[in-house]
């Protein structure tokens, strides 16, 4: 994989991580953080310029699914988990 491409292929990584970070329900959040990550260790071994071509395509295609996914989730009131509860300080 020629350099650029490498560089592009760990932008949309990052990208994609980052506003997966955004979903204000922890189970989507961790859903979707662990599909990124998988998806892409998956196929790191992967050369022929064509599947990459292929494999960046439906990257973007899910990173604009995250982005809408996250404004919709933004619009309604969530209930945190008791996973994400902020622990009480004693004073």
């Amino acid at each position: 994989m020629a350099a650029s491409s490498r560089e592009h292929v760990l932008s949309l990584y990052r990208l994609l991580l980052k506003e997966s970070k955004k979903f204000p329900s922890y189970n989507y959040r961790t859903y979707a953080l662990r599909r990124v990550r998988d998806a892409f260790r998956e196929n790191r071994t992967v050369e022929d310029p064509k599947v990459v071509e292929e494999l960046l395509n439906r990257s973007r295609d899910s990173l604009a699914l995250i982005q809408r996914q996250v404004c919709i989730g933004k619009m309604f009131e969530i209930q945190k988990t008791v996973v994400e509860q902020e622990e009480k300080k004693s004073d």
